[in-house]
């Protein structure tokens, strides 16, 4: 084979996997999840449906727990899932595009497809679980009577830039990780303790002073605060967050892609 065939080849390799690729890669991704299990897709439904009544139901009705400064009866449970949906998504996506090249490194192997495109499937299979689960919560604040103002038309934009960011850091985490295998356990210790460095199960004001400074330079603070004003105070997302998360993923994105670029042949050759 001459070497203009072989350039042809490999344009038409990169060619093939396009936005339909990353479709069919997110419908397999759900398929392979629940292959075996008698109800099947039905299950993505299921899953967000149970996690935000036991939120809603249990924390508020049964364990009683209220929002300081806040005498709505659910409350809390709102502050809760608000907080927790997005930071799943968020952190499910730093983990499976932290080991997606060693996930799929028998079709890397065979296939030249693009990397960070193969990558962006799993943020695509994100959003669906987000946008299920987050539809089951309008459904119960609705249900509650619970107020929602024009800050809801902001959550799609919100998601978006948290989803650069956690995929720009996937990215990154992703290209070490085939030299360094330790960065899987690393990373997974890493968002257990971002976890709980961010105010999703409490609120700020009752981190000690000296600590709270600390939060301002959390990145997942700039998104998680302003899913609290919407839902909770029916606010509106402050911008200076928003711009800030925007130039951070922005930077961290461009970064990735040039370490991916700089490595991607060491990559394949480790793979």
């Amino acid at each position: 084979m001459t070497l203009p065939m072989l350039s042809r080849r490999r344009r038409s390799d990169r060619s093939n996997f396009n936005f339909g690729t990353v479709v069919n890669w997110t419908r397999q991704d759900f398929v392979d999840r629940y292959s075996g299990s008698v109800l099947g897709l039905a299950w993505v439904l299921i899953w967000p449906l149970v996690q935000v009544t036991i939120f809603t139901l249990i924390f508020s009705q049964i364990m009683g727990a209220r929002l300081p400064g806040n005498s709505d009866t659910y409350a809390y449970s709102v502050y809760l899932v608000a907080g927790v949906v997005p930071w799943t998504a968020f952190a499910n996506t730093i983990s499976r595009v932290t080991t997606v090249f060693l996930d799929k490194k028998h079709i890397l192997s065979k296939v030249r497809l693009s990397m960070p495109l193969l990558a962006s499937y799993i943020v695509l299979s994100e959003a669906v679980t987000f946008a299920v689960t987050m539809a089951v919560f309008l459904m119960y604040l609705i249900a509650f009577g619970h107020p929602l103002g024009a800050g809801i038309l902001f959550v799609p934009l919100i998601f978006v830039l948290q989803q650069v960011l956690a995929f720009s850091i996937g990215l990154i985490c992703a290209c070490l990780i085939v030299f360094i295998r330790d960065v899987k356990e690393i990373v997974g210790i890493v968002l257990q303790l971002w976890f709980w460095f961010t105010p999703i199960v409490y609120v700020a004001d009752i981190v000690p002073e000296g600590i709270r400074g600390w939060l301002e330079l959390n990145p997942s603070m700039l998104f998680i605060e302003s899913y609290h004003q919407i839902f909770v105070h029916g606010g509106m997302p402050v911008l200076d967050d928003m711009v800030t998360l925007a130039v951070t993923g922005g930077v961290l994105l461009a970064a990735s892609l040039l370490m991916l670029r700089a490595l991607e042949r060491d990559i394949r050759d480790f793979l």
